[in-house]
Protein backbone atom coordinates (compact mmCIF):
# COMPACT_ATOMS: atom_id res chain seq x y z
CA UNK A 1 0.00 0.00 0.00
CA UNK A 2 2.84 2.32 -1.20
CA UNK A 3 1.64 6.13 -1.15
CA UNK A 4 -1.29 5.07 1.70
CA UNK A 5 0.46 7.12 4.22
CA UNK A 6 -0.10 5.37 6.63
CA UNK A 7 2.01 4.79 9.93
CA UNK A 8 3.64 1.42 10.25
CA UNK A 9 4.05 2.53 14.01
CA UNK A 10 0.69 3.89 14.21
CA UNK A 11 -0.63 2.62 17.70
CA UNK A 12 -4.43 3.22 18.97
CA UNK A 13 -5.58 3.02 22.52
CA UNK A 14 -9.30 2.42 22.23
CA UNK A 15 -11.03 3.12 25.89
CA UNK A 16 -13.83 1.28 27.73
CA UNK A 17 -16.25 1.05 30.95
CA UNK A 18 -17.58 -1.06 32.97
CA UNK A 19 -20.58 -1.14 35.28
CA UNK A 20 -19.17 -4.05 37.26
CA UNK A 21 -21.95 -4.10 40.12
CA UNK A 22 -25.02 -2.10 41.34
CA UNK A 23 -27.33 -2.17 44.17
CA UNK A 24 -30.12 0.06 45.39
CA UNK A 25 -27.78 2.12 46.62
CA UNK A 26 -24.47 2.17 45.40
CA UNK A 27 -22.10 1.18 41.74
CA UNK A 28 -18.89 -0.12 41.10
CA UNK A 29 -17.85 1.59 37.96
CA UNK A 30 -14.50 0.56 36.35
CA UNK A 31 -12.40 2.28 33.28
CA UNK A 32 -9.79 0.70 31.20
CA UNK A 33 -8.39 0.65 27.12
CA UNK A 34 -7.29 -1.87 24.46
CA UNK A 35 -4.43 -0.60 22.50
CA UNK A 36 -4.14 -1.93 18.68
CA UNK A 37 -1.42 -1.14 16.10
CA UNK A 38 -1.45 -1.03 12.40
CA UNK A 39 -0.66 -4.39 10.43
CA UNK A 40 1.93 -3.47 7.89
CA UNK A 41 0.99 -5.47 5.19
CA UNK A 42 -2.58 -4.40 4.84
CA UNK A 43 -2.88 -1.63 6.88
CA UNK A 44 -5.71 -3.13 8.98
CA UNK A 45 -5.46 -2.88 12.88
CA UNK A 46 -4.61 -5.81 15.50
CA UNK A 47 -4.55 -6.15 19.57
CA UNK A 48 -2.06 -5.78 21.23
CA UNK A 49 -1.66 -8.69 23.05
CA UNK A 50 -0.90 -8.22 26.74
CA UNK A 51 3.38 -9.29 26.52
CA UNK A 52 3.82 -6.42 24.03
CA UNK A 53 2.02 -3.58 26.03
CA UNK A 54 5.06 -2.71 27.96
CA UNK A 55 7.39 -1.98 24.79
CA UNK A 56 4.54 -0.48 22.98
CA UNK A 57 3.04 1.76 25.46
CA UNK A 58 4.65 1.23 29.35
CA UNK A 59 1.60 -0.49 30.85
CA UNK A 60 1.30 -4.06 31.62
CA UNK A 61 -2.63 -4.22 31.77
CA UNK A 62 -5.39 -3.31 30.01
CA UNK A 63 -8.51 -3.62 32.54
CA UNK A 64 -9.79 -5.40 35.55
CA UNK A 65 -9.41 -5.14 39.33
CA UNK A 66 -5.59 -5.61 39.11
CA UNK A 67 -5.12 -3.07 36.31
CA UNK A 68 -2.81 -0.24 36.87
CA UNK A 69 -4.02 3.11 37.40
CA UNK A 70 -3.98 5.79 34.30
CA UNK A 71 -4.05 8.82 36.30
CA UNK A 72 -6.03 10.75 38.85
CA UNK A 73 -9.18 10.08 38.46
CA UNK A 74 -12.81 11.43 39.65
CA UNK A 75 -16.21 9.30 39.13
CA UNK A 76 -19.27 11.17 39.20
CA UNK A 77 -23.15 9.96 38.96
CA UNK A 78 -25.71 12.38 38.17
CA UNK A 79 -29.39 13.17 38.74
CA UNK A 80 -32.12 13.48 36.28
CA UNK A 81 -31.18 17.81 35.95
CA UNK A 82 -27.49 16.71 35.88
CA UNK A 83 -26.50 17.89 39.49
CA UNK A 84 -23.61 15.72 40.73
CA UNK A 85 -25.34 13.79 43.76
CA UNK A 86 -22.27 11.18 44.31
CA UNK A 87 -18.29 10.69 43.57
CA UNK A 88 -15.00 8.89 44.17
CA UNK A 89 -12.23 9.57 43.62
CA UNK A 90 -8.86 7.70 43.08
CA UNK A 91 -5.24 7.53 41.86
CA UNK A 92 -4.50 4.07 42.30
CA UNK A 93 -6.62 1.94 40.65
CA UNK A 94 -8.64 1.77 38.01
CA UNK A 95 -12.35 1.25 39.61
CA UNK A 96 -14.67 2.63 42.10
CA UNK A 97 -17.17 2.50 44.24
CA UNK A 98 -19.86 5.62 44.45
CA UNK A 99 -22.42 4.99 47.73
CA UNK A 100 -25.05 7.19 49.15
CA UNK A 101 -27.84 6.65 46.20
CA UNK A 102 -30.95 6.44 45.63
CA UNK A 103 -32.99 3.30 45.76
CA UNK A 104 -35.00 2.42 42.11
CA UNK A 105 -33.53 5.93 41.03
CA UNK A 106 -32.08 6.92 37.37
CA UNK A 107 -28.81 8.11 37.06
CA UNK A 108 -25.99 9.17 34.46
CA UNK A 109 -22.29 8.87 35.45
CA UNK A 110 -18.79 10.21 33.81
CA UNK A 111 -15.40 9.47 34.53
CA UNK A 112 -12.83 12.07 34.33
CA UNK A 113 -9.12 11.27 34.00
CA UNK A 114 -6.50 13.61 34.69
CA UNK A 115 -9.03 16.12 33.83
CA UNK A 116 -11.13 14.53 30.67
CA UNK A 117 -13.61 12.73 30.15
CA UNK A 118 -13.02 8.81 30.18
CA UNK A 119 -14.61 7.33 26.43
CA UNK A 120 -16.64 10.07 25.64
CA UNK A 121 -17.09 10.96 21.45
CA UNK A 122 -17.19 8.38 18.57
CA UNK A 123 -15.72 5.02 19.77
CA UNK A 124 -14.18 2.02 17.53
CA UNK A 125 -15.45 -1.32 17.33
CA UNK A 126 -14.36 -4.23 15.75
CA UNK A 127 -17.08 -4.43 13.31
CA UNK A 128 -18.07 -6.19 9.23
CA UNK A 129 -15.27 -4.53 6.77
CA UNK A 130 -16.06 -2.82 3.49
CA UNK A 131 -12.52 -4.92 2.72
CA UNK A 132 -13.85 -8.28 4.31
CA UNK A 133 -14.32 -9.45 7.30
CA UNK A 134 -13.68 -7.40 10.39
CA UNK A 135 -11.83 -4.64 11.70
CA UNK A 136 -11.26 -1.73 13.96
CA UNK A 137 -13.58 1.20 12.35
CA UNK A 138 -15.19 4.28 14.29
CA UNK A 139 -19.03 2.78 15.37
CA UNK A 140 -20.93 3.73 18.19
CA UNK A 141 -20.49 6.02 21.54
CA UNK A 142 -21.61 5.58 25.13
CA UNK A 143 -24.77 6.62 26.82
CA UNK A 144 -23.23 5.74 30.48
CA UNK A 145 -26.73 5.34 32.68
CA UNK A 146 -27.75 3.07 34.96
CA UNK A 147 -31.01 2.58 36.97
CA UNK A 148 -30.35 1.11 41.18
CA UNK A 149 -32.12 -1.92 41.91
CA UNK A 150 -35.12 -1.81 44.18
CA UNK A 151 -34.48 -1.50 48.50
CA UNK A 152 -34.17 -5.01 49.54
CA UNK A 153 -37.32 -4.66 52.18
CA UNK A 154 -39.37 -3.23 49.75
CA UNK A 155 -42.40 -5.40 47.34
CA UNK A 156 -40.08 -6.82 44.00
CA UNK A 157 -41.66 -4.89 40.88
CA UNK A 158 -41.97 -6.99 37.62
CA UNK A 159 -38.12 -7.35 36.45
CA UNK A 160 -36.45 -8.62 33.29
CA UNK A 161 -33.29 -9.89 33.49
CA UNK A 162 -31.42 -11.66 31.00
CA UNK A 163 -29.45 -15.25 31.06
CA UNK A 164 -26.82 -16.55 28.27
CA UNK A 165 -24.37 -19.07 28.14
CA UNK A 166 -21.47 -20.69 26.84
CA UNK A 167 -21.13 -17.37 24.76
CA UNK A 168 -17.09 -16.71 24.81
CA UNK A 169 -16.31 -17.97 21.52
CA UNK A 170 -15.14 -14.23 20.91
CA UNK A 171 -15.92 -11.75 17.59
CA UNK A 172 -12.52 -11.55 16.31
CA UNK A 173 -12.63 -14.33 13.80
CA UNK A 174 -14.33 -14.45 10.40
CA UNK A 175 -16.58 -17.47 11.41
CA UNK A 176 -20.27 -18.57 11.40
CA UNK A 177 -19.72 -19.23 15.96
CA UNK A 178 -18.29 -15.04 15.70
CA UNK A 179 -21.42 -14.14 13.76
CA UNK A 180 -23.66 -16.05 16.42
CA UNK A 181 -22.02 -13.80 19.31
CA UNK A 182 -22.37 -11.33 17.31
CA UNK A 183 -25.90 -12.25 16.66
CA UNK A 184 -27.29 -12.66 20.23
CA UNK A 185 -24.85 -9.34 21.49
CA UNK A 186 -27.26 -7.33 19.73
CA UNK A 187 -30.35 -9.07 21.14
CA UNK A 188 -28.89 -8.18 24.37
CA UNK A 189 -27.93 -4.36 23.38
CA UNK A 190 -31.41 -4.53 22.23
CA UNK A 191 -32.94 -5.64 25.45
CA UNK A 192 -31.16 -3.65 27.25
CA UNK A 193 -31.70 -0.25 25.51
CA UNK A 194 -35.39 -0.53 24.66
CA UNK A 195 -37.05 -3.43 27.00
CA UNK A 196 -35.80 -2.60 30.30
CA UNK A 197 -33.48 -5.77 31.01
CA UNK A 198 -31.81 -4.51 34.32
CA UNK A 199 -29.32 -7.19 34.43
CA UNK A 200 -27.43 -9.87 32.87
CA UNK A 201 -26.41 -13.32 34.54
CA UNK A 202 -23.94 -15.83 33.11
CA UNK A 203 -24.52 -19.38 32.83
CA UNK A 204 -20.50 -20.00 32.30
CA UNK A 205 -18.27 -20.89 29.60
CA UNK A 206 -17.44 -17.01 29.08
CA UNK A 207 -14.18 -17.99 27.09
CA UNK A 208 -13.09 -20.95 24.89
CA UNK A 209 -9.79 -22.06 23.62
CA UNK A 210 -8.69 -20.04 20.96
CA UNK A 211 -11.05 -18.09 18.67
CA UNK A 212 -10.36 -20.02 15.63
CA UNK A 213 -6.69 -19.66 16.16
CA UNK A 214 -7.04 -15.93 16.86
CA UNK A 215 -6.58 -16.47 20.35
CA UNK A 216 -2.97 -17.71 22.28
CA UNK A 217 -2.16 -20.44 23.58
CA UNK A 218 -3.06 -19.15 27.20
CA UNK A 219 -6.80 -18.40 26.17
CA UNK A 220 -8.37 -16.61 28.46
CA UNK A 221 -5.28 -15.70 30.85
CA UNK A 222 -4.86 -12.59 29.04
CA UNK A 223 -7.00 -9.10 28.84
CA UNK A 224 -6.40 -8.94 25.15
CA UNK A 225 -8.38 -12.68 25.07
CA UNK A 226 -11.26 -10.89 26.95
CA UNK A 227 -11.02 -7.87 24.41
CA UNK A 228 -13.17 -10.40 21.64
CA UNK A 229 -15.33 -12.52 23.84
CA UNK A 230 -16.66 -10.00 26.58
CA UNK A 231 -15.94 -6.07 26.47
CA UNK A 232 -15.96 -5.44 22.64
CA UNK A 233 -19.13 -7.96 22.07
CA UNK A 234 -20.91 -6.50 25.35
CA UNK A 235 -19.13 -2.91 25.26
CA UNK A 236 -22.32 -1.03 25.77
CA UNK A 237 -24.13 -3.53 27.34
CA UNK A 238 -21.94 -4.08 30.23
CA UNK A 239 -21.57 -0.18 30.85
CA UNK A 240 -25.11 0.34 31.46
CA UNK A 241 -26.00 -2.96 33.56
CA UNK A 242 -23.79 -5.60 35.64
CA UNK A 243 -22.98 -9.22 34.91
CA UNK A 244 -23.09 -11.87 37.06
CA UNK A 245 -20.48 -14.57 36.39
CA UNK A 246 -20.61 -17.99 37.11
CA UNK A 247 -17.90 -20.54 36.39
CA UNK A 248 -17.35 -22.95 33.35
CA UNK A 249 -15.76 -26.16 32.87
CA UNK A 250 -13.73 -23.60 30.00
CA UNK A 251 -12.71 -21.27 32.21
CA UNK A 252 -10.75 -23.39 34.57
CA UNK A 253 -8.43 -26.78 33.99
CA UNK A 254 -12.02 -28.94 33.70
CA UNK A 255 -11.26 -29.17 30.26
CA UNK A 256 -8.85 -27.24 28.80
CA UNK A 257 -4.85 -27.03 29.75
CA UNK A 258 -4.94 -23.35 31.10
CA UNK A 259 -6.73 -22.31 34.11
CA UNK A 260 -8.43 -18.92 33.27
CA UNK A 261 -10.28 -18.50 36.97
CA UNK A 262 -7.71 -15.81 38.05
CA UNK A 263 -8.20 -13.73 35.27
CA UNK A 264 -12.14 -13.85 35.62
CA UNK A 265 -12.08 -13.45 38.82
CA UNK A 266 -10.01 -9.93 37.81
CA UNK A 267 -11.90 -9.34 34.76
CA UNK A 268 -15.41 -9.29 36.63
CA UNK A 269 -14.27 -8.43 40.16
CA UNK A 270 -15.15 -11.15 41.93
CA UNK A 271 -13.17 -10.73 45.39
CA UNK A 272 -13.96 -7.17 45.57
CA UNK A 273 -17.71 -7.56 45.02
CA UNK A 274 -18.22 -10.43 47.24
CA UNK A 275 -15.08 -11.28 49.72
CA UNK A 276 -17.18 -9.12 52.54
CA UNK A 277 -20.04 -10.49 51.96
CA UNK A 278 -19.70 -13.76 53.90
CA UNK A 279 -23.35 -13.81 54.20
CA UNK A 280 -23.85 -13.55 50.98
CA UNK A 281 -21.12 -15.20 49.14
CA UNK A 282 -18.46 -17.88 49.62
CA UNK A 283 -15.17 -17.86 47.34
CA UNK A 284 -11.81 -18.56 46.96
CA UNK A 285 -11.02 -21.11 45.70
CA UNK A 286 -15.24 -21.53 44.61
CA UNK A 287 -17.63 -19.00 43.41
CA UNK A 288 -21.10 -19.11 45.55
CA UNK A 289 -22.80 -15.81 46.12
CA UNK A 290 -26.43 -14.67 46.54
CA UNK A 291 -27.83 -11.43 43.79
CA UNK A 292 -31.23 -9.92 45.58
CA UNK A 293 -33.50 -7.79 43.42
CA UNK A 294 -36.23 -6.38 45.89
CA UNK A 295 -37.93 -8.51 48.54
CA UNK A 296 -39.05 -11.07 46.24
CA UNK A 297 -36.46 -12.52 43.90
CA UNK A 298 -32.74 -13.60 44.70
CA UNK A 299 -30.66 -15.77 42.26
CA UNK A 300 -27.96 -18.03 43.87
CA UNK A 301 -24.65 -18.79 42.06
CA UNK A 302 -23.23 -22.69 42.08
CA UNK A 303 -19.73 -23.37 41.18
CA UNK A 304 -20.15 -26.49 39.74
CA UNK A 305 -16.79 -26.82 38.51
CA UNK A 306 -14.06 -29.13 40.05
CA UNK A 307 -11.87 -28.60 42.75
CA UNK A 308 -8.39 -28.62 42.18
CA UNK A 309 -7.66 -28.91 45.76
CA UNK A 310 -6.20 -32.27 46.75
CA UNK A 311 -9.28 -32.63 49.43
CA UNK A 312 -10.82 -35.72 48.51
CA UNK A 313 -13.64 -33.84 46.61
CA UNK A 314 -14.29 -33.56 42.51
CA UNK A 315 -16.55 -31.01 42.80
CA UNK A 316 -16.49 -27.28 44.58
CA UNK A 317 -20.62 -27.73 45.84
CA UNK A 318 -19.01 -31.00 47.49
CA UNK A 319 -17.25 -29.04 49.79
CA UNK A 320 -18.30 -28.68 53.18
CA UNK A 321 -18.10 -25.28 53.77
CA UNK A 322 -19.59 -24.14 50.53
CA UNK A 323 -22.34 -26.79 50.61
CA UNK A 324 -22.84 -25.34 54.48
CA UNK A 325 -23.03 -22.25 53.17
CA UNK A 326 -25.68 -23.14 50.15
CA UNK A 327 -27.84 -24.93 52.17
CA UNK A 328 -28.17 -21.81 54.50
CA UNK A 329 -28.75 -19.70 51.65
CA UNK A 330 -31.53 -21.55 50.39
CA UNK A 331 -33.27 -21.14 54.04
CA UNK A 332 -32.57 -17.74 54.54
CA UNK A 333 -35.86 -14.97 54.57
CA UNK A 334 -38.68 -16.22 52.23
CA UNK A 335 -38.28 -14.74 49.32
CA UNK A 336 -41.47 -15.48 46.31
CA UNK A 337 -38.82 -16.37 43.57
CA UNK A 338 -35.00 -17.88 44.76
CA UNK A 339 -33.39 -19.33 41.09
CA UNK A 340 -29.82 -21.40 41.61
CA UNK A 341 -27.82 -20.71 38.29
CA UNK A 342 -24.85 -22.55 36.93
CA UNK A 343 -22.69 -23.82 33.83
CA UNK A 344 -23.64 -27.57 34.32
CA UNK A 345 -27.11 -28.60 34.08
CA UNK A 346 -28.56 -31.23 36.41
CA UNK A 347 -31.08 -32.43 33.83
CA UNK A 348 -30.07 -32.55 30.21
CA UNK A 349 -31.03 -35.06 27.69
CA UNK A 350 -27.61 -34.39 25.19
CA UNK A 351 -26.44 -34.99 22.62
CA UNK A 352 -23.24 -34.39 24.26
CA UNK A 353 -23.74 -34.44 28.10
CA UNK A 354 -26.66 -36.26 30.19
CA UNK A 355 -27.91 -35.92 33.94
CA UNK A 356 -25.11 -34.86 36.23
CA UNK A 357 -25.15 -37.42 39.15
CA UNK A 358 -22.93 -35.69 41.34
CA UNK A 359 -25.66 -32.67 41.37
CA UNK A 360 -28.56 -35.14 41.68
CA UNK A 361 -26.97 -36.49 45.16
CA UNK A 362 -25.84 -33.79 46.35
CA UNK A 363 -27.77 -30.92 45.09
CA UNK A 364 -31.17 -32.13 44.23
CA UNK A 365 -32.04 -32.45 48.09
CA UNK A 366 -30.87 -29.21 49.05
CA UNK A 367 -33.38 -27.55 46.14
CA UNK A 368 -36.29 -29.63 47.78
CA UNK A 369 -35.50 -28.45 51.30
CA UNK A 370 -35.45 -24.90 49.66
CA UNK A 371 -38.01 -24.49 47.68
CA UNK A 372 -36.55 -23.69 44.38
CA UNK A 373 -39.04 -23.64 41.49
CA UNK A 374 -36.71 -22.43 38.24
CA UNK A 375 -33.44 -23.48 38.20
CA UNK A 376 -31.06 -21.83 34.78
CA UNK A 377 -27.90 -23.57 33.52
CA UNK A 378 -25.76 -24.39 30.54
CA UNK A 379 -22.77 -26.55 29.40
CA UNK A 380 -24.95 -28.13 26.54
CA UNK A 381 -25.14 -26.13 23.50
CA UNK A 382 -29.00 -25.66 22.88
CA UNK A 383 -32.05 -25.41 24.79
CA UNK A 384 -33.98 -27.75 27.26
CA UNK A 385 -36.23 -27.39 29.86
CA UNK A 386 -37.44 -29.67 31.83
CA UNK A 387 -40.21 -30.63 34.36
CA UNK A 388 -39.33 -32.52 37.41
CA UNK A 389 -41.87 -32.69 40.56
CA UNK A 390 -43.07 -29.21 39.90
CA UNK A 391 -39.43 -27.59 39.70
CA UNK A 392 -38.63 -26.43 36.03
CA UNK A 393 -34.80 -26.66 34.90
CA UNK A 394 -33.56 -24.78 31.92
CA UNK A 395 -30.46 -25.50 30.25
CA UNK A 396 -29.55 -22.11 27.97
CA UNK A 397 -25.88 -22.73 26.18
CA UNK A 398 -26.07 -21.49 23.17
CA UNK A 399 -24.84 -17.39 23.16
CA UNK A 400 -22.13 -18.43 20.75
CA UNK A 401 -21.26 -22.39 20.66
CA UNK A 402 -24.23 -24.44 19.28
CA UNK A 403 -24.52 -28.38 18.83
CA UNK A 404 -27.44 -29.39 16.53
CA UNK A 405 -27.26 -32.95 17.07
CA UNK A 406 -30.91 -34.65 18.35
CA UNK A 407 -30.87 -35.28 22.05
CA UNK A 408 -31.92 -38.77 22.87
CA UNK A 409 -32.23 -38.73 26.57
CA UNK A 410 -35.43 -36.78 26.60
CA UNK A 411 -37.14 -39.31 29.10
CA UNK A 412 -34.33 -40.01 31.54
CA UNK A 413 -34.15 -35.43 31.37
CA UNK A 414 -37.90 -35.44 31.80
CA UNK A 415 -37.50 -32.89 29.02
CA UNK A 416 -40.69 -30.55 28.08
CA UNK A 417 -39.32 -28.55 25.11
CA UNK A 418 -36.09 -28.43 23.39
CA UNK A 419 -34.23 -26.60 20.58
CA UNK A 420 -30.74 -26.28 18.57
CA UNK A 421 -31.05 -22.47 17.95
CA UNK A 422 -28.22 -20.02 19.28
CA UNK A 423 -30.59 -17.75 21.90
CA UNK A 424 -30.22 -16.08 24.80
CA UNK A 425 -33.11 -16.74 27.69
CA UNK A 426 -35.29 -13.53 28.67
CA UNK A 427 -36.47 -14.00 32.14
CA UNK A 428 -39.34 -12.42 33.54
CA UNK A 429 -40.43 -12.39 36.96
CA UNK A 430 -43.81 -10.41 37.47
CA UNK A 431 -45.54 -11.44 41.02
CA UNK A 432 -45.97 -15.25 41.38
CA UNK A 433 -45.39 -15.70 38.11
CA UNK A 434 -41.96 -16.22 35.77
CA UNK A 435 -42.18 -16.37 31.71
CA UNK A 436 -39.39 -17.44 30.13
CA UNK A 437 -38.60 -16.32 26.29
CA UNK A 438 -35.87 -17.82 24.28
CA UNK A 439 -34.53 -14.92 21.81
CA UNK A 440 -32.74 -15.92 18.73
CA UNK A 441 -32.25 -12.49 17.27
CA UNK A 442 -33.51 -9.16 15.89
CA UNK A 443 -36.13 -9.37 12.72
CA UNK A 444 -35.74 -6.49 9.94
CA UNK A 445 -37.67 -3.88 11.87
CA UNK A 446 -35.35 -4.50 15.30
CA UNK A 447 -38.20 -5.81 16.79
CA UNK A 448 -37.32 -9.37 18.83
CA UNK A 449 -36.98 -12.71 16.76
CA UNK A 450 -38.68 -15.13 19.20
CA UNK A 451 -37.61 -18.98 19.20
CA UNK A 452 -39.94 -21.50 19.13
CA UNK A 453 -38.77 -25.22 20.97
CA UNK A 454 -40.14 -28.55 20.00
CA UNK A 455 -41.71 -31.29 22.74
CA UNK A 456 -40.55 -34.49 22.58
CA UNK A 457 -43.96 -35.19 19.85
CA UNK A 458 -42.43 -32.68 17.71
CA UNK A 459 -45.22 -30.14 18.30
CA UNK A 460 -43.91 -26.53 18.05
CA UNK A 461 -43.60 -25.00 21.72
CA UNK A 462 -44.04 -21.35 21.68
CA UNK A 463 -42.80 -18.88 24.21
CA UNK A 464 -43.49 -17.11 26.82
CA UNK A 465 -42.32 -20.97 29.16
CA UNK A 466 -44.81 -19.99 31.97
CA UNK A 467 -43.46 -20.84 35.48
CA UNK A 468 -46.05 -20.29 38.28
CA UNK A 469 -44.58 -20.15 42.01
CA UNK A 470 -47.78 -20.94 43.93
CA UNK A 471 -47.23 -21.18 48.01
CA UNK A 472 -49.11 -23.75 49.87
Amino acid sequence: MAGSGVDRKEIRREEFVHLVDLSHDRVLIAWGAFWFRRREVDAAWVILDDSELEEAVGRRTCIGHGAEPFGETRVEVLDASGEVVGEARTTARCWAWVEGLEHDTEYAYRILVDGEEWAAGQRWDWVPSAAGGYDLEPAGSYDLRFRTFPAPDSETPAVRFVAVGDYGVGIRSDSESSRRQRRIAEVLDTLVRHHDARFVVSLGDNIYLGEQGQVDDESGGEDDDWYSSFFQPYRYVISRVPVYPAIGNHDTTDTEGSDDRAQMEDNFHVHERFRHQQDRASVGPGLFYRLSYGRDLELICIDTSQDEEDAGYHRFFQVPDHLTWLEEALSVGDPTWRIPFSHHPMFCAGPTHENDREMLETLLPVFERGGVRLALAGHEHNFQVSEVDGRTYVVSGSGGKLREDLPEGFEEAHTTAWAAQAHLLLVEIDGEEARLTPVSGLLPDGSLHLMTALNRDNEVVRPPLVVRHERA
